[in-house]
């Protein structure tokens, strides 16, 4: 089964970007999170809609 969701670092390593702009991306609401306890975790398939859309922007 593959991972539903990933620690913010796991994300910004993922996306090739810094903490402070993966931190970014969540304020601006381009990148999901859920909160389990203390943890603040990604949701993968965000950041594969994030990467969709670069690419088709970039392409356009």
């Amino acid at each position: 089964m593959e991972p539903v969701l990933c620690s913010i670092a796991d994300a910004a390593r993922t996306l090739g970007i810094g903490k402070t702009k993966t931190y970014e991306l969540i304020e601006r609401g381009a990148l999901e999170t859920i909160t389990i306890d203390a943890r603040r975790l990604v949701k993968v398939e965000s950041i594969k809609r994030l990467a969709d859309g670069a690419t088709a922007k970039s392409a356009a």
